[in-house]
């Protein structure tokens, strides 16, 4: 778990990352290409159950999350930053008649009717409690139900440490290899049945974690 203070300076330096990004981007082109990338990420998901008519939760949302193409689901978006991100001109909560976007952290999900899928992308090492955000999104999956987790999991672990130890990575607050990574999902009781490697980086490997309940 990571301080109070640490998590706060992360989130804002969360928004003010999405506001540089964004600010020079043309709208209609940048939700245009943002739509074709999670339909390119979803076509190369193995196994991907056919997702229509399914309850699905992306978990730490973003203002362009996975959210924007799932239009024939029902979807909850869990983001703390929600009503942030509702001042960008790229984030329109009414082009998303389909999605209702909760203002959460993924720490405080706390759900009822539980999803028969639900997708953290580019989020879990944005969290203040780790541990506890993977028992969130455990317990709020059905059985049988799939997860997906991307991460960016650290290839040396001389870096790692580094970047444990000093704030070399200020917007992430967590900072693990793929094992670990991995092995919150087990401590949940989840099967890891596997674990694609979509991006190499010098310093990082971007996977996609998935898991069964």
């Amino acid at each position: 778990m990571v301080s109070n203070l640490k998590w706060k300076v992360a989130q804002q330096l969360e928004i003010k990352w999405w506001q540089r990004y964004l600010k020079h981007k043309n709208v209609d082109e940048y939700l245009s290409w943002k739509k074709k990338y999670w339909i390119d990420f979803l076509q190369h998901i193995p196994d991907l159950p056919k997702l229509e008519q399914l309850q699905v939760l992306d978990a730490g949302c973003g203002p362009a999350g996975i959210f924007m193409v799932l239009d024939k689901n029902k979807v909850d978006a869990v983001d703390p930053l929600i009503n942030q991100y509702q001042a960008l001109p790229h984030f329109d909560v009414s082009n998303y008649t389909h999605t209702q976007f909760i203002s959460k952290s993924i720490e405080e999900i706390d759900v009822i009717e539980k999803y028969d899928v639900i997708f953290c992308l580019n989020a879990i090492n944005h969290v203040a409690d780790i541990q506890l955000a993977y028992h969130k999104l455990a317990n709020a999956l059905k059985k049988g139900g799939q997860i997906y987790v991307s991460v960016d999991a650290h290839r040396f672990a001389i870096l790692k440490k580094i970047f444990q130890i000093l704030p070399g990575d200020a917007l992430h607050p967590h900072q693990y290899d793929l094992q670990e990574y991995e092995a919150f999902l087990k401590s949940e009781h989840l099967n890891v049945f596997s674990s694609i490697l979509i991006k190499k980086e010098p310093i990082f490997d971007y996977y996609l974690c998935i898991a069964k309940k």
